[in-house]
């Protein structure tokens, strides 16, 4: 799907996947990098369905997750 004029206007831009990447692992959503079109810089999304999950970098087992998927919710 093409970026809207405007909506690439309103996001920040990163010259690098690896910025973008840098941005979005230390966000508190989940969140993806992808190339725009319309600036050919890199912004960051939060539609992740049916796409790849970022690596978590420097995981930290104490702090609480965020279940995305049905299957990781544990039901007793």
């Amino acid at each position: 799907m093409r970026t809207r004029l405007s909506i690439c206007r309103k996001k920040k831009r990163y010259a690098s996947e690896a910025d973008a990447i840098a941005a979005a692992q230390t966000a508190s959503i989940d969140l993806r990098p992808y190339s725009c079109d319309r600036c050919h810089r890199y912004h960051l999304t939060s539609r992740t369905r049916g796409k790849r999950r970022l690596p978590v970098a420097d995981w930290d087992d104490s702090a609480p997750r965020r279940a995305c998927h049905k299957h990781e919710i544990n039901m007793p």
